[in-house]
């Protein structure tokens, strides 16, 4: 295929790198001419690097190097050019005369693509004499690595179209996904998750950016926590696109952004690029302050509260089981001695809630989040009515392994389902609001967030580890507690709680019981 790139920045050089080396021809064209002869040098630099790390032979280099056509007018005629793809900056007005140009200068048997990343693909067909033979094609930066595309048909794109750039995408090595042309597309929608339900927490106080950060990693699995995230992407980025995705949702509760970004922004704590962000960067900056050490009593005797939900009781007795390998006196009975520290676990529900129903001394009753951890750390929540020692010593207590290394224990204020479930929840949430509007496949969702987003799991793939009914119970008990409508169970969830369905599974819909 003959392919031309408008656009030799960043993601234009990426592009061309990636069409190239799968084999196609690709003229790659500027209005600086500039640009074009840096594109091409990077690329070839980025070609001579593959060779040098044994991924592509001189051979193939030779040959990509060969395929790449650098053009002195990005609107020269092309009778032979068969797919155009636009890389130039997010200016709706920029692409309208971009593509107004080239439908001057190629044949009506082109096809245009927009890289676009957050405007609508359906505004920039509207500008064309013929919308239809537009759609998205969303590349991630860096192309080469990044091996996820969204495909986006806008509201007129001609039905032959996404298959083509699938079959495109797919044999150039990438994946690809098809999505609805709404705010966010697929991959930045489904990453508001994380990022909005992280902001939250900080908002109230629950934890700071750097605990939350250790139990998205040690708890959930991520390889990156959402403030961390935040300071590579650049807080600049992430609160547009926050925004945007809201406001293009119409204000939806549970894509709400938070106050504290926008003076962030403003004050230029941006992250990485300019040097401070939630965490500061550069010659000499110290990073994160490390955990404080554990000073605590870790001899005392605990009494793990008793809970009605069966996976809850079965985290209790294999807690308690842990704990008396490790050499900790677990009270047995029907309540706590007097010196004993009480450990509540909390699924979508609050430790003050337990000490008011049960009882149970406020004093020294702290909370333990019983999401299995992915790595060796486990989250204790404190009330406003914990005492300073008692927390200290329930630290100590948590800290206590059977072998090996000890276990590190962030503490967090208390709240409804602690904060690996909040985070949890919202993935998920979000997730299968994207599956219930059908803006995308499950498969299709699953696939583009674990490429796209790096998780250990796509969120329905996550939910259904923990089971649709499960996390019925958690949505609903996160809902009740704190009656925010961020929380509210979906129906993508509720739906497949009820009739034993996998949240994975799209199930049978109106277009399967026509004809």
């Amino acid at each position: 295929m003959r392919i031309r790139i408008v656009g030799a920045g960043a993601m234009g050089r990426g592009i061309a790198q990636w069409a190239a080396s799968a084999g196609h021809t690709v003229e790659l064209g500027d209005v600086r001419a500039e640009a074009v002869t840096d594109a091409v040098e990077f690329v070839v630099s980025m070609l001579d690097r593959a060779v040098a790390k044994g991924r592509m032979s001189a051979a193939g280099r030779d040959a990509s190097v060969a395929r790449l056509v650098p053009l002195a007018d990005p609107w020269v005629a092309g009778p032979d050019v068969e797919l155009v793809i636009e890389a130039v900056r997010e200016d709706l007005e920029t692409k309208a005369e971009v593509f107004g140009k080239l439908e001057r200068a190629l044949p009506s048997s082109a096809v245009f693509a927009t890289n676009t990343s957050s405007l609508s693909v359906t505004r920039i067909a509207a500008t064309l004499q013929d919308p239809s033979r537009l759609a998205g094609l969303h590349f991630f930066n860096p192309v080469p690595l990044m091996r996820i595309v969204e495909v986006v048909p806008g509201a007129a794109t001609r039905p032959e179209i996404p298959a083509l750039l699938t079959e495109l995408v797919e044999g150039c090595g990438h994946r690809a996904v098809t999505v609805a042309d709404t705010p966010g597309f697929l991959v930045n929608h489904a990453g508001r998750g994380l990022v909005t339900e992280a902001l939250a927490l900080l908002e109230e106080s629950v934890a700071g950016p750097a605990d939350i950060d250790r139990i998205a990693r040690d708890v959930l699995g991520l390889r990156m926590g959402p403030f961390e995230l935040m300071d590579l992407t650049g807080l600049d980025v992430t609160a547009a696109v926050i925004d945007s995705i809201w406001q293009g949702f119409r204000y939806e509760d549970r894509l709400r952004p938070s106050y504290l970004t926008p003076n962030r922004v403003v004050a230029g704590l941006h992250g990485r690029k300019t040097g401070q962000g939630w965490y500061a960067y550069g010659d000499g900056a110290e990073g994160p302050a490390p955990e404080p050490a554990v000073t605590g009593d870790g001899d005392r005797p605990v009494f793990l509260a008793a809970s009605g939900s069966g996976e809850t009781a079965a985290y209790v007795e294999a807690l308690a089981g842990a704990l008396e390998a490790a050499g900790v006196r677990v009270e047995r009975g029907d309540g706590p001695s007097s010196d004993a520290l009480v450990l509540v676990p909390v699924w979508g529900t609050t430790v003050s809630g337990a000490i008011r129903a049960g009882g149970l001394p406020a004093e020294r009753t702290v909370g333990v989040d019983v999401l299995p951890a992915a790595g060796r750390r486990r989250v204790l929540a404190v009330t406003a009515a914990t005492g300073p020692a008692a927390a200290r010593d329930a630290r100590a207590v948590l800290a206590r392994a059977a072998g090996g290394e000890p276990h590190a224990v962030t503490v967090v204020r208390d709240t409804a389902g602690s904060v690996a479930q909040r985070l949890l929840s919202s993935i998920v949430a979000v997730g299968a609001s994207i599956a219930e509007r059908s803006l995308a496949t499950p498969a299709d969702i699953d696939l583009a967030v674990t490429t796209g987003l790096g998780y250990p799991a796509g969120p329905l793939a996550w939910g259904e580890r923990i089971g649709a009914p499960r996390l019925l119970e958690l949505q609903r008990a996160l809902h009740a507690t704190t009656g925010d409508p961020r929380h509210r169970p979906t129906r993508w969830v509720t739906e497949r709680a009820d009739l034993g369905l996998a949240l994975t599974e799209a199930g049978t819909s109106v277009g399967d019981c026509r004809g």
